[in-house]
């Protein structure tokens, strides 16, 4: 989907922290065909990455001394300030308080009440990520907590989320799925998942993961190997859903590949 329009509520914008953008760049480019379009000192070098011409993604350099390499997912609100007191009311934190962007929007960290830091972006000038759904774009979101019924309450308090049950094909386990508030399930953008039924996940602790569509799963792990990065969860075919694994980059962040199958 080129040029989105986001419901409120709905992941607006991803981005990453990473020690070295020079080696991250040639990561991504390698692996998902993204380009690297810096930022000036306006913005203290922020970049961005694209993908024939449209935004898939921001990107900045943070040092390895001052914290960890990793992806961030960020929530449209059409007031940010509004959307924090709701989030100290219903049992989380502030991790930094909203600000300006220039004239681009404006921003805030969070934490949910079980410790998974999240991003809020309010739009201006940028209304967000300029292709969604699309191979080498984001596809959807997860959230691995050690309370799925307690983050449920806490993001239908802070931004009105609804959750659909789905069960998957041929077993019995029921994914929580969720969708902004005035829509339906056709329109959810990602899932709630307990940490204990993803071992290797909830040795991260609680955090939330993004998933980029691609073509072939299993040729974008191979590549990713090849590009100094490492399989995290290796390809699965999950009925009903599609195909996915998890691969770790070279500096450290973990995000997920998925080849969905088409929506019925």
């Amino acid at each position: 989907m080129r040029n989105p329009a986001f419901p409120d509520g709905a992941p607006n914008w991803v981005d990453l922290g990473t020690p070295d953008l020079e080696g991250t760049t040639a990561f991504y480019g390698g692996l998902l065909g993204w380009e690297h379009v810096p930022g000036g000192p306006e913005v203290g070098g922020y970049g961005m990455y694209t993908l024939d011409g449209h935004t898939v993604s921001g990107v900045m350099t943070v040092p390895e001394e001052q914290a960890a390499s990793t992806w961030s997912i960020y929530f449209q609100s059409p007031d940010i300030n509004a959307t924090a007191q709701l989030v100290t009311r219903s049992g989380g934190r502030a991790a930094f308080s909203p600000m300006d962007v220039l004239d681009y929007g404006r921003m805030g960290g969070f934490a949910d009440p079980a410790g998974a830091y999240f991003g809020v972006w309010q739009p201006r000038k940028n209304p967000g990520l300029g292709l969604i759904q699309e191979p080498g774009s984001l596809l959807w979101v997860e959230l691995y907590t050690p309370d799925v019924p307690a983050a449920v309450v806490f993001f239908a308090d802070v931004f009105g989320w609804r959750t659909n049950p789905l069960v998957v094909e041929g077993t019995q386990y029921v994914y929580t799925t969720v969708h902004p508030a005035g829509t339906g399930p056709e329109l959810s953008f990602g899932g709630l998942v307990t940490m204990s039924d993803v071992p290797a996940e909830a040795a991260r602790g609680t955090h939330w993961l993004p998933y980029f569509a691609v073509e072939d799963v299993e040729a974008t792990v191979g590549a990713a190997k090849r590009l100094g990065g490492a399989e995290s969860l290796p390809p699965m075919e999950v009925p009903g859903v599609g195909t996915m694994a998890t691969i770790t980059d070279p500096y450290g962040a973990v995000f997920a590949v998925m080849k969905p199958q088409p929506r019925r």
